[in-house]
């Protein structure tokens, strides 16, 4: 009985902590994963943590943090910021979160010409 009771609360609540930085796997609301682009920011800027990246950035640590778990999304403003600190192109930021869709802001259509 102790097993099936503990099988269906580890199925109610899945562990958060998944990786190094102790982050959320997805962003449940949107399905991306903003810790992962935070994270490769920081390993391609060389950069040691959130608040060096907040510095770089020119945005505040609670933002980043709020970014990070899920609580807030990435903004347009705050992704062509970090272009334009990162060079590397707007898609390819997308993808380091996940967002694989062609064009910005619409669903992907296999049906649509």
């Amino acid at each position: 009985m102790k097993v099936a009771a503990m099988t269906k609360q580890i199925q109610q609540h899945p562990p958060r902590v998944t990786g190094l930085r102790n982050r959320l796997p997805l962003n449940a609301a949107s399905g991306f994963r903003n810790a992962d682009l935070l994270d490769v920011l920081i390993d391609f800027l060389g950069l040691k943590n959130d608040a060096a990246l907040g510095r770089e950035l020119q945005v505040s640590a609670p933002i980043l943090s709020k970014i990070r778990h899920g609580s807030l999304p990435v903004s347009a403003a705050i992704l062509i910021r970090m272009h334009e600190v990162s060079r590397l192109s707007i898609q390819e930021l997308r993808a380091c979160m996940g967002d694989h869709r062609t064009r910005f802001g619409m669903p992907d259509d296999e049906d649509s010409n």
